[in-house]
Protein backbone atom coordinates (compact mmCIF):
# COMPACT_ATOMS: atom_id res chain seq x y z
CA UNK A 1 0.00 0.00 0.00
CA UNK A 2 1.65 3.22 -1.17
CA UNK A 3 1.42 6.59 0.59
CA UNK A 4 2.22 9.75 -1.38
CA UNK A 5 4.01 12.33 0.78
CA UNK A 6 4.44 15.89 -0.50
CA UNK A 7 6.55 18.01 1.84
CA UNK A 8 9.14 20.63 0.92
CA UNK A 9 11.07 20.33 4.20
CA UNK A 10 13.63 17.54 3.54
CA UNK A 11 14.04 16.70 7.22
CA UNK A 12 10.31 16.34 7.84
CA UNK A 13 9.92 14.46 4.57
CA UNK A 14 12.57 11.96 5.64
CA UNK A 15 11.07 11.69 9.12
CA UNK A 16 7.62 10.93 7.73
CA UNK A 17 9.05 8.31 5.39
CA UNK A 18 10.90 6.59 8.24
CA UNK A 19 7.84 6.73 10.48
CA UNK A 20 5.56 5.10 7.92
CA UNK A 21 8.19 2.52 7.00
CA UNK A 22 7.93 1.27 10.59
CA UNK A 23 4.24 0.63 9.87
CA UNK A 24 5.13 -1.34 6.71
CA UNK A 25 3.79 1.40 4.45
CA UNK A 26 5.66 2.20 1.24
CA UNK A 27 6.17 5.90 0.57
CA UNK A 28 6.35 7.92 -2.62
CA UNK A 29 7.94 11.28 -1.87
CA UNK A 30 7.70 14.63 -3.63
CA UNK A 31 9.30 17.94 -2.70
CA UNK A 32 6.63 20.18 -4.23
CA UNK A 33 3.04 20.10 -5.45
CA UNK A 34 3.76 19.66 -9.14
CA UNK A 35 5.98 16.66 -8.49
CA UNK A 36 3.28 15.24 -6.23
CA UNK A 37 0.66 15.65 -8.96
CA UNK A 38 2.82 13.75 -11.43
CA UNK A 39 3.42 10.99 -8.88
CA UNK A 40 -0.30 10.77 -8.11
CA UNK A 41 -1.23 10.32 -11.77
CA UNK A 42 1.53 7.81 -12.50
CA UNK A 43 1.55 5.69 -9.33
CA UNK A 44 -2.03 5.88 -7.99
CA UNK A 45 -1.29 5.90 -4.23
CA UNK A 46 -3.71 4.53 -1.65
CA UNK A 47 -3.49 7.73 0.43
CA UNK A 48 -2.02 11.22 0.09
CA UNK A 49 -0.31 13.23 2.83
CA UNK A 50 0.33 16.82 1.75
CA UNK A 51 1.84 19.86 3.40
CA UNK A 52 -0.30 22.92 2.74
CA UNK A 53 2.55 25.37 2.15
CA UNK A 54 4.63 24.08 -0.77
CA UNK A 55 6.35 25.68 -3.77
CA UNK A 56 5.02 25.50 -7.36
CA UNK A 57 1.64 24.10 -6.28
CA UNK A 58 0.42 24.37 -2.68
CA UNK A 59 -1.40 21.59 -0.87
CA UNK A 60 -4.84 23.16 -1.19
CA UNK A 61 -4.53 23.64 -4.95
CA UNK A 62 -3.15 20.12 -5.27
CA UNK A 63 -6.07 18.69 -3.27
CA UNK A 64 -8.55 20.58 -5.45
CA UNK A 65 -6.90 19.30 -8.64
CA UNK A 66 -6.96 15.70 -7.43
CA UNK A 67 -10.62 15.92 -6.42
CA UNK A 68 -11.52 16.97 -9.96
CA UNK A 69 -10.13 13.63 -11.10
CA UNK A 70 -10.55 11.31 -8.11
CA UNK A 71 -13.20 11.60 -5.38
CA UNK A 72 -12.20 8.56 -3.34
CA UNK A 73 -8.46 8.56 -2.53
CA UNK A 74 -7.99 9.87 1.04
CA UNK A 75 -6.12 13.16 1.34
CA UNK A 76 -4.69 14.33 4.67
CA UNK A 77 -3.35 17.87 4.93
CA UNK A 78 -0.54 18.97 7.24
CA UNK A 79 -0.22 22.63 8.14
CA UNK A 80 1.20 25.00 10.71
CA UNK A 81 -2.07 26.92 10.33
CA UNK A 82 -4.38 25.40 12.91
CA UNK A 83 -7.21 27.95 12.99
CA UNK A 84 -10.73 26.63 12.42
CA UNK A 85 -11.16 28.59 9.18
CA UNK A 86 -8.06 26.90 7.75
CA UNK A 87 -9.44 23.46 8.62
CA UNK A 88 -12.81 24.36 7.12
CA UNK A 89 -11.23 25.49 3.84
CA UNK A 90 -9.18 22.29 3.62
CA UNK A 91 -12.18 20.06 4.24
CA UNK A 92 -14.46 22.00 1.93
CA UNK A 93 -12.16 21.50 -1.05
CA UNK A 94 -12.11 17.75 -0.48
CA UNK A 95 -9.51 16.84 2.14
CA UNK A 96 -10.46 13.97 4.44
CA UNK A 97 -8.59 15.31 7.45
CA UNK A 98 -6.54 18.33 8.48
CA UNK A 99 -3.71 17.88 10.95
CA UNK A 100 -2.14 20.94 12.57
CA UNK A 101 1.60 21.09 13.19
CA UNK A 102 3.16 20.21 15.52
CA UNK A 103 1.58 16.77 15.72
CA UNK A 104 2.50 13.56 17.48
CA UNK A 105 3.78 10.63 15.46
CA UNK A 106 1.29 8.35 17.18
CA UNK A 107 -1.68 10.54 16.25
CA UNK A 108 -0.56 10.89 12.63
CA UNK A 109 -0.18 7.12 12.21
CA UNK A 110 -3.60 6.57 13.81
CA UNK A 111 -5.25 9.04 11.44
CA UNK A 112 -3.57 7.49 8.40
CA UNK A 113 -4.67 3.99 9.42
CA UNK A 114 -8.21 5.21 10.10
CA UNK A 115 -8.37 6.83 6.66
CA UNK A 116 -7.16 3.63 5.00
CA UNK A 117 -9.78 1.61 6.87
CA UNK A 118 -12.49 3.99 5.68
CA UNK A 119 -11.53 3.34 2.07
CA UNK A 120 -12.21 -0.35 2.58
CA UNK A 121 -15.43 0.13 4.55
CA UNK A 122 -18.63 -0.46 2.52
CA UNK A 123 -21.15 2.34 2.32
CA UNK A 124 -24.28 1.78 4.42
CA UNK A 125 -27.10 0.20 2.46
CA UNK A 126 -30.54 1.70 2.04
CA UNK A 127 -33.92 0.02 1.39
CA UNK A 128 -34.15 1.44 -2.16
CA UNK A 129 -31.44 1.92 -4.73
CA UNK A 130 -32.77 5.36 -5.67
CA UNK A 131 -34.13 7.44 -2.82
CA UNK A 132 -35.50 10.89 -2.09
CA UNK A 133 -34.77 13.28 0.73
CA UNK A 134 -37.30 16.07 0.53
CA UNK A 135 -37.22 17.45 -3.00
CA UNK A 136 -33.80 15.91 -3.63
CA UNK A 137 -33.64 12.69 -5.71
CA UNK A 138 -30.44 10.72 -5.08
CA UNK A 139 -28.91 8.10 -7.39
CA UNK A 140 -26.14 6.24 -5.49
CA UNK A 141 -24.73 4.51 -8.58
CA UNK A 142 -24.31 7.81 -10.41
CA UNK A 143 -23.02 9.64 -7.30
CA UNK A 144 -25.51 12.35 -8.20
CA UNK A 145 -28.51 14.16 -6.80
CA UNK A 146 -31.08 16.09 -8.80
CA UNK A 147 -33.54 18.83 -7.95
CA UNK A 148 -35.87 20.44 -10.47
CA UNK A 149 -33.82 19.23 -13.40
CA UNK A 150 -30.52 20.46 -11.98
CA UNK A 151 -27.77 18.02 -11.04
CA UNK A 152 -25.48 17.94 -7.99
CA UNK A 153 -22.39 15.73 -8.03
CA UNK A 154 -21.72 13.90 -4.77
CA UNK A 155 -18.46 12.57 -3.39
CA UNK A 156 -18.64 8.97 -2.07
CA UNK A 157 -18.51 10.13 1.54
CA UNK A 158 -21.18 12.77 0.97
CA UNK A 159 -23.40 10.01 -0.39
CA UNK A 160 -22.58 7.84 2.64
CA UNK A 161 -23.67 10.61 5.02
CA UNK A 162 -26.99 10.99 3.20
CA UNK A 163 -27.55 7.24 3.07
CA UNK A 164 -26.86 6.90 6.79
CA UNK A 165 -29.35 9.64 7.67
CA UNK A 166 -31.96 8.36 5.22
CA UNK A 167 -31.73 4.80 6.56
CA UNK A 168 -32.57 6.17 10.03
CA UNK A 169 -35.05 8.85 9.00
CA UNK A 170 -36.93 10.39 11.87
CA UNK A 171 -34.24 9.35 14.35
CA UNK A 172 -31.29 11.29 15.70
CA UNK A 173 -27.96 9.88 14.56
CA UNK A 174 -25.15 10.65 16.97
CA UNK A 175 -21.87 12.03 15.71
CA UNK A 176 -19.99 8.89 16.72
CA UNK A 177 -22.55 6.67 14.96
CA UNK A 178 -22.40 8.77 11.81
CA UNK A 179 -18.62 8.56 11.83
CA UNK A 180 -18.85 4.78 12.07
CA UNK A 181 -21.45 4.55 9.29
CA UNK A 182 -19.99 7.02 6.81
CA UNK A 183 -16.28 7.08 7.65
CA UNK A 184 -15.72 3.64 9.14
CA UNK A 185 -14.92 2.57 12.66
CA UNK A 186 -11.78 3.96 14.23
CA UNK A 187 -12.07 7.52 12.96
CA UNK A 188 -10.96 10.17 15.45
CA UNK A 189 -13.87 12.62 15.77
CA UNK A 190 -12.04 15.19 17.93
CA UNK A 191 -10.88 16.93 14.73
CA UNK A 192 -14.42 18.35 14.28
CA UNK A 193 -14.20 17.04 10.74
CA UNK A 194 -17.81 15.82 10.76
CA UNK A 195 -19.44 19.17 11.60
CA UNK A 196 -17.29 20.93 9.01
CA UNK A 197 -18.04 18.25 6.43
CA UNK A 198 -21.77 18.53 7.07
CA UNK A 199 -21.56 22.31 6.74
CA UNK A 200 -19.91 21.91 3.34
CA UNK A 201 -22.48 19.28 2.24
CA UNK A 202 -25.36 21.55 3.26
CA UNK A 203 -24.03 24.26 0.95
CA UNK A 204 -24.34 21.79 -1.92
CA UNK A 205 -27.74 20.26 -1.26
CA UNK A 206 -29.82 22.63 0.87
CA UNK A 207 -31.92 25.39 -0.69
CA UNK A 208 -31.07 27.51 2.35
CA UNK A 209 -27.97 26.14 4.17
CA UNK A 210 -28.64 28.50 7.09
CA UNK A 211 -32.03 26.81 7.58
CA UNK A 212 -31.42 23.20 6.54
CA UNK A 213 -34.38 20.95 5.82
CA UNK A 214 -32.53 17.77 4.81
CA UNK A 215 -29.68 17.56 7.33
CA UNK A 216 -31.14 18.86 10.58
CA UNK A 217 -28.99 19.46 13.64
CA UNK A 218 -29.96 17.71 16.86
CA UNK A 219 -28.17 19.83 19.44
CA UNK A 220 -25.91 17.90 21.76
CA UNK A 221 -26.43 14.69 19.78
CA UNK A 222 -25.76 14.83 16.05
CA UNK A 223 -28.00 15.03 12.97
CA UNK A 224 -31.37 13.83 11.68
CA UNK A 225 -33.32 13.60 8.44
CA UNK A 226 -37.07 13.79 8.90
CA UNK A 227 -39.67 13.72 6.14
Amino acid sequence: MKILIAEDDPNLRAGLTDLLALENLDCIVAEDGEAAWTAFVEQKPALCLFDVMMPRLDGLALCRRIRERDAATPILLLSAKGAEIDRVVGLEIGADDYIAKPFSARELVARIKAALRRVKAPAPSTPEKLFRMGDLAIDPDALRATRGGGGIDLAPRELAVLQALYARKGKAVSRDELFDLAWGRGYMPNSRALDQYVSSLRKKIELDPARPRIIQTVHGVGYRYEE
